[in-house]
């Protein structure tokens, strides 16, 4: 497993799969080891992933500056793993709260970044309103569903900000499109793969400066990628309609029936939606 120096003298792992041009993939949680990635629904067919974990996370070192969790301040390990890898350019990809590095890295570094995936992005970053209608219209597209009941009610709870020590919990099944054993799973290593430490600093005060992200994205020429699951409640497709059009150039792509983890839910949909967007941009001369 190879590993570089961050600025600080941190050492952050990676982890290189598949085959073809290099992606940087920036992982959710937020802070949580980029394992839970996997291969992205057998991207690695066509992309080399080059899963960061970041500082904290996974097999890379704990800095010994805790603020140095915070979001923008690992914009500095991004850029050092695109001189590890040696590219001029990086075409990146964040996933939920990673999504919130991934544009803070191109806000900073545009001329470094040859494309841009967010996908199931968090807002943070860009000051995007979700309002409680926006997750709760989502999530009554699953009204047939036998968990949908219980669920339900604690997100209500949680968007009306009276939310219990067992709400939480009780929504994890809208997080998945099949609320199976491989879902449960999933959301039961998140507890181990978390730093909950970190999470609680990436996004503190002065982590994000959405004003100035927006400017700077509203400048930024090359080819971005914006996928919503169609039953996300975490980031619902009209709030994602909304990031798609800060961009000169971008595309919104809606995976049906997925919801926070796409290429679980529909692994050839996903991969398709990725490769669709790029060969498009090579078609128009990127």
């Amino acid at each position: 497993m190879p590993t570089f120096s961050a600025p600080d003298g941190t050492r952050l792992a990676y982890h290189v799969s598949g085959d073809g041009p290099p992606l940087i993939c920036l992982p959710g949680g937020p802070m949580q080891d980029s394992v839970y990635l996997g291969d992205l629904g057998r991207l690695t067919a066509h992309r080399t992933l080059i899963r960061l974990d970041l500082r904290g996370t996974g097999h890379s070192a704990t800095p010994d500056d805790p603020a140095s969790y915070r979001c923008d301040r690992l914009v500095d390990d991004v850029e050092a793993l695109r001189e590890e890898l040696g590219l001029d350019r990086a075409d990146l990809l964040g996933h939920s709260a990673g999504a919130n590095l991934a544009v803070l890295c191109t806000a900073r570094h545009p001329d470094r970044v040859a494309s841009l995936a967010l996908v199931n992005p968090s807002v943070y970053a860009v000051g995007i309103e979700i309002t409680a209608q926006d997750r709760l219209s989502t999530a009554r597209l699953r009204r047939d569903e036998p968990w949908f009941t219980p669920a339900y009610t604690a997100l209500e709870a949680i968007t009306a900000g009276r939310a219990g020590p067992d709400d939480w919990q009780a929504v994890a099944p809208f997080w998945f499109a099949r609320w199976d054993d491989e879902a449960q799973a999933v959301r039961e290593a998140e507890k181990k793969q978390r730093n909950d430490e970190a999470a609680a600093v990436y996004g503190s005060e002065g982590a994000f400066d959405p004003a100035a992200t927006r400017s700077a994205l509203a400048r930024f020429a090359a080819p971005v990628l914006v996928l919503a699951g169609e039953v996300d409640v975490a980031a619902p497709p009209r709030a994602l309609a909304e990031y798609a059009g800060l961009f000169p150039d971008a595309e919104l792509a809606v995976q049906p029936g997925a919801a926070h983890f796409p290429w679980l839910d529909d692994a050839g949909r996903f991969v398709t939606a990725f490769l669709e967007r790029r060969r498009q941009s090579r078609n128009s001369g990127d």
